[in-house]
């Protein structure tokens, strides 16, 4: 299999890409590095920087590909209320120039990487059938390029799957100020033996699935069949409050930790966990790592690097 990977530096990305290299594939990968680092890539992988906007450079990159796996996208919570207009000039405009350079590279296979925030606030697990209800313009976003995604690929018939990722983590994942995810923040902080700020009360839950699953998840996906216009949940299908992950972070470190709750500061949605009913007839997919081993493995590489 052939496969081109947008945000192919990135986090996920980049586990993507060696995964598949490992798996005997062959990889393209491209991405702006405004985030990303292609240091974390497999030699084997044929990188190049650009903008998936570009839809020349991409009809090039293109050429004799399988299937595209979608990662790229500007995914902070709070920048996209600030710049709703660049939320979606990059989230769905770079969507659809892609779709246009695959339209005329002759590609035919897409699968895009969406996020659980395209739900909103719900009162149990997220099936694919709820109403959507995004609070953000980074997760309007999301939902707007998977209209987008499925409506053009019906008309241009192309093969188009969208996976609902909810919280990734696991090693490597990286601490940007603009965008300080929940489990990098929280360990950073207790590793530097400070306070441990929690937003909230700490009992909203969320959906935290380790990265090597997300990557099964994103591998079945792409190599599927019978998935066109699917839309697929891609979780752990546990909810976890943050009060129960600092204490999983305490256990991983060997001791308790106290969290100081800012109770000023709103901690999102209250609620939002997958349902994997799909995930599991479509895709075989079952999260094999739970919270408690997944974050031993985020400690022991923090360590690692001091």
């Amino acid at each position: 299999m052939k496969v081109l990977i947008t945000g192919g530096a990135g986090f996920l990305g980049s586990a993507l890409a060696n995964a598949l290299i490992a798996g005997g594939h062959t990889v393209r990968a491209v991405d702006d590095l405004s985030s990303g680092d292609p240091e974390r890539l497999n030699p084997a992988v044929h990188f190049q920087r650009g903008d998936v906007a570009d839809i020349p450079r991409m009809w090039t990159m293109l050429q004799g590909v399988d299937v595209v796996c979608h990662l790229a996208a500007r995914v902070s919570v709070s920048e996209s209320v600030l710049y709703p207009g660049e939320y979606n000039a990059t989230n769905v405009g770079g969507t659809i120039a892609l779709l246009q350079a695959m339209r005329d590279a002759g590609v035919r296979r897409f699968v895009l990487a969406s996020s659980g925030a395209v739900y909103g606030d719900l009162d149990g697990p997220a099936r694919e059938d709820d109403a959507p209800h995004p609070n953000s313009p980074y997760a309007v976003s999301k939902l707007s390029a998977e209209h987008f995604v499925h409506t053009i690929g019906g008309l241009w018939g192309m093969e188009t799957v969208a996976l609902r990722i909810f919280n990734t983590y696991g090693p490597g994942q990286p601490h940007r100020a603009n965008h300080p995810p929940v489990v990098p923040s929280l360990v950073r902080q207790a590793l530097s033996g400070g306070s441990i700020v929690v937003f909230g009360s700490g009992r909203q839950q969320r959906d935290f699935v380790y990265i090597d699953d997300v990557v099964n998840a994103l591998t079945a996906a792409l190599s599927g069949q019978g998935l066109s216009r699917l839309t697929i949940n891609v979780g752990s299908g546990v909810a976890t409050s943050i009060n129960d992950l600092v204490a999983t972070i305490g256990r991983a470190l060997g001791r308790d930790l106290t969290p100081l709750r800012v109770s000023q500061e709103s901690g999102g949605v209250s609620y939002l966990c997958a349902d994997l009913t799909r995930a599991r007839e479509r895709l075989g997919f079952v999260a094999k790592t739970g919270l408690d081993a997944g974050m031993a493995r985020v400690i022991e590489a923090y360590r690692a690097r001091k």
